[in-house]
């Protein structure tokens, strides 16, 4: 190496390796125009030797650090999974939250353009940021929230140890943003006055029919149409039929013809496949045949607008028609135009005496308007529903941020993911570059 003895320095390590005993070693001069280390050139080399010489044995350590973690991924998921299910089923009335809520539909007003949190001003944001604050003091939302970052602080403590750490407040963890545009769009729901169908996303029952209600040659039909076992032909031969029967009366087969037209899940070659106005015509069909299913259906097309004219009266007609057959769900849907006003004259005792009967016939949110009704409330009965919904909000979103499952090959986190998209796009590649695609075809479900 020509470097002179004053200026020569070195280290050396002793690896003693069963059948294979060797020395690391390591040589460099103190003055920089020869071999010349730095400082922190000499601590890299000692690391560099020292997790050589020790591989073996980091490697074990490595290995149940990563059991461990997986192990306690595992148990995180499972416990954040339980606690979601709970926030999506649960019916919530928080008075504190609804008042806020109803604060930030009212100032809403006052902001054109975008309604989502960056375009919002500052003191609507931190309001934003109150609310969801107010909602994390809900036990199973702070539950779920105190399960993820236990699990964030013992995987990265993996990484470095000893770190003390603090929760930030829900509203500050970045990895729920998405619970912001939630709540803003709880607020203009209210602000709209838009008479929402919630069931829609939590529950609803009012629109599956039975196949006990239906003939045997309804069933069998449907059942043929909807197998993928069977043929293309015997497919379309079965829905040729189905629709054959709802021609001659039946039904439940005019409702399940009137369903598939609208939502486009008939599968019969040379014809339309998605037919709304089709399905319309089926549906009324059936519900003039007594069918509270369609009736029930049809209430609701009438009030979206969507597929036919919106007509709150005509919706009314239809859930009335259901809600007398004993369709709880249409008596709760009955309940709120009357509470409302919408496409009937406003009567607070017929709206409780249709969510009385909704509520012994099993409806969960028909309990609240009634406590509603009871408090003498004067805000909107969709400022109180609010609340459920973006709890059920918020369980998706934890759901979507639940610890995945431990999986082989080779693991890359989100933030590397995007890093190298990033580059691809740079270097001229589309955003999906080598991504697999899903390929779709036609499906036939008759419900």
């Amino acid at each position: 190496m020509k470097i002179s003895p004053e200026d020569f320095r070195w280290y050396a390590a002793f690896h003693d390796e069963g059948n294979h005993p060797h020395v690391h070693m390591m040589a460099w001069s103190v003055k920089p125009n020869q071999a010349y280390l730095s400082k922190d050139g000499i601590q890299q080399i000692k690391s560099t030797l020292t997790n050589q010489i020790f591989r073996q044995e980091l490697l074990h350590v490595y290995e149940q650090k990563s059991k461990s973690r997986d192990e306690l991924v595992a148990e995180a998921r499972k416990a954040m999974l339980e606690l979601v299910k709970a926030m999506r089923e649960m019916t919530c009335i928080h008075p504190e939250a609804e008042q806020m809520i109803w604060d930030l539909s009212q100032q809403l007003g006052q902001v054109g353009g975008k309604k989502t949190y960056g375009y919002l001003p500052k003191p609507m944001k931190k309001l934003v940021d109150e609310i969801i604050d107010q909602m994390a003091r809900l036990s199973t939302v702070d539950a779920c929230y105190q399960t993820w970052w236990e699990l964030q602080c013992q995987v990265e403590d993996y990484y470095s140890e000893g770190k003390k750490r603090l929760r930030p407040p829900l509203s500050q963890q970045k990895e729920f943003r998405q619970i912001k545009n939630a709540v803003i769009k709880e607020a203009e729901h209210i602000r709209m006055n838009r008479i929402s169908f919630e069931d829609e996303e939590m529950q609803d029952d009012g629109e599956r029919i039975s196949t006990y209600d239906m003939s045997y040659e309804c069933q069998d039909l449907q059942s043929v149409a909807n197998d993928d076992c069977f043929s293309l032909d015997e497919r379309d031969e079965a829905a040729e039929r189905l629709e054959q029967l709802a021609d001659a009366g039946d039904a439940h087969a005019q409702y399940i013809i009137g369903t598939a037209y609208r939502d486009g899940e008939l599968l019969i070659p040379d014809a339309d496949v998605h037919n709304p106005a089709k399905g319309i015509y089926w549906l009324k069909r059936s519900a003039d045949n007594g069918n509270d299913y369609a009736a029930y259906r049809l209430g609701k097309e009438y009030f979206g607008g969507e597929n036919v004219p919106k007509d709150a009266s005509a919706a009314a007609k239809y859930l009335w028609r259901a809600a007398n057959h004993g369709n709880s769900y249409a008596q709760y849907l009955l309940g709120k135009l009357y509470l409302m006003g919408e496409g009937v004259q406003q009567d607070t005792d017929a709206a409780y005496q249709w969510f009385t009967k909704a509520y012994y016939g099993g409806h969960t949110y028909a309990g609240m308007f009634m406590d509603h009704i009871d408090r003498g409330e004067q805000h909107p009965p969709s400022v109180m529903l609010s609340v459920t919904r973006l709890l059920y909000h918020m369980g998706n979103i934890f759901r979507d941020n639940a610890p995945a499952p431990a999986a082989n090959g080779i693991q890359i986190d989100r933030k590397r993911l995007q890093e190298l998209q990033g580059k691809r796009i740079a270097l001229g590649h589309k955003p999906d570059d080598h991504e697999l695609e899903q390929q779709q075809g036609y499906s036939m479900q008759f419900r």
